[in-house]
């Protein structure tokens, strides 16, 4: 009886045993194909990654090379093109550095020169533009809506040719202003209108900006309007809708030398955005 249970307890260890080291066996070879995934895993990453590396850098190149061309081409291109021009950037709400500065440099060698920057505060304080404008019609202008489009062509005009009136709001016109208002043969017109006016500030912001564009082309002086490439949202149509010329994308150099085409006299919409119609750049003519 002892050596029947004996027996049958050593073959009941054997089988455990044999069971045991085949689980241990299976999950070590699991081991060993997981181990062997894994390696070939992060082996594809590696290339992967370098892969990117190397086109990231040949784009870097290529980058160097074509910005290296533009502003070595630019002065060729842009050169003299507007001689003893003054020009006038104008923004409409929210003032930018970054808009200013790419104005500057797309002047640079033309011979144009930037004489203003007028930052027109948006809303517009009707209430102390009347106060600012006494002894004028537009005194009312706190209490009659309608004198907001005159103004607006008044402000424009006299943006071109300089008057009494201008100086007179500029305090409480302008949020932001430097140079001087005496007048402009060209226009930079930039615009940031406010994100959630109420209905009688959008109302009377939007009759005085069509005023301006009516009083700023009234004497034959090109206006382009311009915006970046990233700018949200896009005020192309705005500007097409008020018959002006317009480019895209002053943040490049290309579009720099569409806005000293179109200060030029060169007509129509250009950038690289679906609303640029004209192109990157007008035909270019010597």
């Amino acid at each position: 009886m002892l050596n029947f249970r004996y027996h049958a307890l050593s073959l009941v260890a054997v089988f455990l045993a044999l069971v045991i080291g085949l689980l241990l066996g299976v999950a070590i070879g699991d081991r060993g194909l997981v181990s062997s995934a894994e390696k070939d895993v992060r082996a594809s990453l590696r290339q992967d990654v370098r892969r990117a590396q190397q086109e990231r850098d040949a784009a870097r190149a290529q980058l160097r090379l074509r910005t290296g061309f533009e502003q070595d081409a630019y002065p060729a291109l842009v050169g003299g093109r507007l001689p003893g021009m003054r020009v006038a950037l104008i923004e409409l709400g929210d003032g930018s550095d970054r808009i200013w500065s790419l104005t500057e440099s797309a002047l640079q060698g033309s011979g144009a020169k930037l004489v203003s920057v007028s930052v027109i505060r948006e809303p517009l304080d009707l209430v102390e533009l009347s106060g600012d404008a006494k002894g004028t019609r537009y005194e009312a202008l706190g209490d009659d809506v309608s004198l907001a489009h005159p103004f607006g062509a008044r402000i424009g005009v006299q943006f071109t040719r300089g008057g009494q009136l201008l100086g007179a709001v500029r305090h409480d016109l302008l949020a932001q202003g430097s140079g001087t208002l005496a007048g402009a043969e060209g226009v930079v017109l930039v615009r940031n209108p406010p994100t959630d006016p109420a209905d009688a500030d959008l109302k009377a912001t939007a009759a005085f900006e069509d005023g301006l564009v009516h009083g700023l082309r009234a004497r034959g002086v090109p206006v382009v309007g311009v915006e970046t490439t990233d700018a949200d949202p896009s005020q192309i149509g705005w500007f097409s809708s008020h018959q002006l010329s317009s480019v895209d994308d002053i943040d490049d150099p290309v579009g720099r030398a569409a806005l000293v085409f179109a200060l030029g006299g060169e007509r129509g919409s250009f950038g690289v955005k679906p609303t640029a119609e004209g192109g990157r750049l007008p035909p270019i003519l010597p």
